[in-house]
């Protein structure tokens, strides 16, 4: 006669003795977070580390307020100047612009979605808007040589239409879903409470959504600009094609520019590793990310002053 094989939970009902799937699973789960986390910032660190090994070693040889305020960049003559002055602020001009665009764009879309679209409208609009975003970078620089570039140019009567404006176009329509989209988050975070709350005291619709729900959603919205600024002022492949490449500053919105990102992409394949153009490419890469840090720390204190 065959006996059933007894378990321990059998000869022992009232222990606990099965394995915890669910704490497993969850611990498990905070480890693959907590190993993708360290993973980027390790990433992060040696990105920043490599830059600032190559590039500062720069410094020694050429002035930082020698780079910062000269005038002239000519990396490969015998008597080689590298001023970034012009390369500077053509990177600051092309980003403001692109905001500019992109702000009243992107915001009035959000703001439309949110408080004025239907729901089988918001359903597709947002969608449609968010699309923009996956257009690749080259595609963009495409169309503003072959189409944006010649209509700025006959429209106004330039000489090229490879210029600021038509830089600052093309990468204020690439920054319109990122500030849309987070900036339509924000708004849809503001709780319907204090709508009505706006609209039973005597607001109008648009004193409640200029007044009310935008400043209650301002941190998002800040969030929003913070990162279309980003897109703006680290963009390469746009502002490579369409604004122009030159390198002195501009005189007016139609003078064609070279930003930093551009100037780094357009001669780091020329360069001999190790030299002084080669650390040259990466002090501007220094200063670029010296930029964005800065940006991001006003932007965060305007947040919380404003939060609070």
């Amino acid at each position: 006669m065959k006996t059933k094989k007894r378990t321990v939970p059998d000869l022992f009902p009232d222990c606990d003795c099965q394995p915890d799937r669910e704490s497993l699973k969850n611990a498990m789960f905070r480890l693959l977070v907590l190993l993708t986390a360290g993973i980027t910032i390790l990433a992060l660190i040696g990105i920043i580390f490599s830059i600032f090994r190559e590039g500062l070693p720069f410094f020694k040889a050429y002035p930082l307020s020698r780079m910062l305020f000269g005038r002239a960049w000519y990396p490969t003559h015998s008597d080689a100047d590298f001023g970034a002055f012009s390369l500077i602020i053509s990177t600051i001009l092309v980003s403001l612009g692109a905001l500019v665009i992109a702000i009243p764009m992107g915001l009035g879309s959000a703001v439309f979605i949110s408080e004025l679209a239907g729901s089988r409208l918001r359903e597709v609009a947002k969608p449609v808007i968010e699309l923009l975003a996956a257009i690749p970078s080259v595609v963009y620089g495409l169309f503003g040589m072959a189409y944006l570039a010649p209509l700025v140019r006959e429209l106004f009567g330039l000489d090229t239409g490879l210029n600021l404006f038509s830089s600052s176009l093309i990468l204020g329509l690439m920054v319109v879903p990122i500030i849309a989209s987070m900036s339509e988050d924000a708004l849809s975070g503001v709780p319907k409470s204090i709508r009505e709350a706006s609209l039973s005291l005597g607001a109008t619709k648009w004193e409640s959504i200029s007044r009310v729900v935008i400043p209650a959603a301002g941190r998002g919205i800040i969030g929003s600009v913070l990162l279309g600024f980003g897109r703006a002022i680290g963009e390469t492949m746009v502002v490579l094609m369409v604004a122009g490449g030159a390198t002195h500053l501009p005189s007016s919105i139609f003078s064609s520019i070279r930003p930093l990102t551009s100037t780094i992409a357009a001669e780091m394949g020329e360069t001999v590793i190790g030299d002084l153009h080669y650390r040259s490419l990466f002090a501007l890469a220094i200063i670029l990310f010296c930029m964005t840090f800065t940006v991001n720390i006003i932007a965060s204190q305007l947040a919380n002053r404003r939060s609070g």
